[in-house]
């Protein structure tokens, strides 16, 4: 039995020493495999991993870069940045963003829209892009905020930049204004700045904002900051500052446009005031305006609502996007253009009975008894239809046409703005391609007097102004330099005209403003030194039918507004030197004697002699009306603008 029993315990015993060689051969390896994986994490792949370890405590942020500013030529602030307090929220260091949100709502007021419009936006964008809680809040909720802290992870108050337009409705329609990226600017990028990403981060939406979106954005700086196991910030550890847009400096003089604007008054309105020596915009204001610091910090429905419907259209920029017909201010191409083909020389004359029969139609004149026999200065002057409808008839169309695109009409000029049009200077192949008809002698007939399919802007009207009195192809421009650097200005070529021909059309433009019993007299300037020559232009937007004109055409005060003709007005000054040139359009205005020309002699007056116009300008009977009217007008008080700070200097 002995012997039976120690042989079983020499059995045991060997047993359990297989196993426990088995158990430790098996957690050999197994520390083995540990310490080969330990020495390959800690060792082979220390580099990789320390920079992941680094990365989980550590986050990156973009800083935005300030916005470029912009200033009119005599560095007087358009728009500018103002600081900002506001509260965002980042999803990665957050965790609950619905629970910290409600935290955050007992600390600040937060609606529950403002709540979900976040949490939107969180499942939209990565996890490390901060999200906009709250902005524009005061002082003492960004205290709150930044007390409560500890129990807000991943919520940081900071101080950002907002857009701000300090002369509102002033610039309107040339600078424009910023909002949020959209979707649709997003999908519009190739490949999307970064900083796009950033939720309310402001790009431009219309005007030199969005043109110049590229210049005035600046690029993206960056800050690192340590954060603990519940992504609370702990300290920035270093940071690296974009840089800022550049800053533009425009061509336009802002006392000039704000005169421009409030001269405008109610009316649905434009003008363009431009140097004729070098292309310089001085001026371009469109009437009624609106004020773009609504779009920058969000416009309400109802502000909305009254703009758009709003019959004057405030939210268009007239000036450069409205395409009126220009009325008998095309009589100055078909008078160029006719003297150009050498079918009529200055003192060719037509008889003006008080209309033009042709192909068995009646074309009427604007004087129901005729005018008798007119040249070119008797023709402008007056306004002759019937002249500028037989001239048509030997130079045609084409050649009006081709004329016409010399000087300005008929083209999109390349100017940082929107909505730029390019307008309608028909001739037979327009007409052709675009409505598959043959052109007819009474459409030349109707474009000889700036009717018919021709459309201009009165962007176009004072370039073409422009090039008449200078006699170069002068160009617009609008940016005059870009942070320090003046942008270089082309010389203007001569323009491909005889030059005795550009005089004698400035010659009857002089007879417009300056002889007695013509259309522009009662608006001209009676300072021999600052003499304008102008033309004037009425375009109906409504025909008039034969019954009508038996019986008496109805006035345009008979008429409502939207029926009334539109009022145009070119003008330069001075007419021996010449150094501006003005174009208006008042829609629905009526006369453009009566109501868009005085409009352009006061402008011209505010430029030439650099302050309000001086009443000695002014024909003596009128200075009593003009001086009132002048005192009302309810100017920017541009004194106090500068000593708060609001320009920055440059000649």
């Amino acid at each position: 039995m002995k012997r039976i029993a120690h042989r079983d315990s020499d059995q045991s015993t060997r047993k359990i020493t297989r196993r426990a060689l088995c158990l430790g051969g098996a957690m050999s390896a197994v520390v083995a495999v540990l310490g080969a994986r330990l020495r390959y994490m800690q060792v082979d792949e220390a580099d990789q991993y320390r920079m992941l370890a680094e990365e989980n405590r550590v986050s990156i942020r973009l800083i935005p870069p300030n916005r470029g500013q912009i200033f009119d030529r005599h560095g007087r602030l358009i728009a500018g940045n103002e600081q900002n307090y506001r509260v965002i929220i980042t999803r990665e260091d957050a965790g609950d963003v619905n629970e910290v949100l409600h935290r955050l709502q007992r600390v600040i007021p937060l609606s529950e829209n403002d709540i979900a419009r976040v949490e939107g936006e969180a499942k939209k964008r990565s996890a490390f892009v901060p999200l906009i809680v709250a902005d524009r809040i005061s002082w003492d909720e960004m205290s709150r905020v930044a007390v409560n802290a500890p129990s807000l992870p991943g919520v940081t108050p900071e101080v950002g930049q907002s857009r701000i337009y300090p002369l509102d409705t002033d610039f309107a329609h040339v600078v424009g204004y910023v909002g949020p990226v959209s979707e649709r600017d997003l999908a519009a990028q190739e490949v999307p700045d970064p900083l796009l990403q950033i939720p309310q981060f402001q790009i431009g939406k219309v005007g030199v904002e969005t043109w110049q979106e590229d210049r005035l954005r600046g690029h993206a700086g960056t800050r690192r900051i340590e954060v603990n196991a519940v992504g609370r910030v702990m300290r920035e550890l270093d940071r690296m500052e974009g840089e800022a847009g550049a800053d533009l400096h425009l061509t336009i003089d802002a006392e000039v446009q704000n005169f421009a604007q409030v001269r405008l008054g109610q009316e649905s309105a434009s003008v363009v005031a431009m140097d004729v020596t070098n292309g310089n915009l001085l001026a371009v204001a469109s009437a009624p305006s609106f004020n773009p610091n609504l779009f920058v910090r969000g416009i309400s429905y109802g502000d909305y609502a009254e703009l758009t419907g709003n019959d004057h259209r405030p939210l268009s920029n007239k000036a450069v996007s409205g395409a009126y017909p220009p009325g008998s201010t095309f009589k100055v191409i078909t008078g160029l253009a006719a003297l150009e083909a050498g079918v009529i020389d200055a003192n060719t004359t037509v008889y003006c009975p008080g209309y033009y029969d042709y192909g068995g139609r009646r074309f009427h004149c604007h004087s129901r008894w005729g005018h008798g026999h007119l040249n070119l200065d008797g023709a402008m002057g007056k306004s002759c239809d019937v002249y500028f409808y037989d001239v048509s008839q030997r130079v045609g169309i084409d050649k009006m046409a081709e004329v016409g695109r010399r000087m300005g009409l008929g083209q999109r000029h390349d100017l940082p703005m929107s909505a730029i049009i390019e307008g309608v200077v028909p001739n037979k192949a327009w007409k052709q391609a675009s409505y598959g008809q043959d052109w007819r002698i009474g459409d030349t007939i109707n474009a000889s007097i700036g009717q018919g399919y021709v459309l201009a802007s009165p962007l176009q009207l004072a370039v073409m102004t422009a090039r008449l009195a200078s006699g170069r192809a002068v160009k617009p421009r609008l940016i005059h330099a870009i942070g320090d650097k003046e942008v270089p200005i082309e010389e203007a070529p001569p323009l491909d005209f005889d030059p005795a021909m550009l005089r004698q059309v400035r010659h009857g433009m002089h007879t417009v403003s300056n002889t007695f019993g013509m259309t522009g007299y009662s608006s001209r300037i009676v300072d021999p030194a600052l003499t304008m020559a102008g033309k004037s232009g009425t375009s109906q937007v409504r025909n008039i039918s034969t019954a009508e004109r038996a019986s008496g055409v109805i006035g345009n005060d008979q008429l409502p507004w939207n029926r009334r003709d539109h009022a145009l007005y070119i003008g330069f000054a001075p007419y021996d030197a010449p150094k501006v040139a003005v174009a208006c359009v008042v829609e629905h205005g009526g006369g453009g004697s009566a109501v868009a020309a005085p409009i352009v002699r006061d402008i011209l007056l505010r430029i030439l002699t650099g302050g309000m116009p001086p009443l000695s300008a002014y024909p003596a009977d009128q200075r009593g009306r003009i001086g009132t009217a002048l005192s009302e007008m309810r100017l920017r008080d541009f004194g106090t603008l500068a000593s708060a700070g609001g320009t920055r200097g440059r000649a």
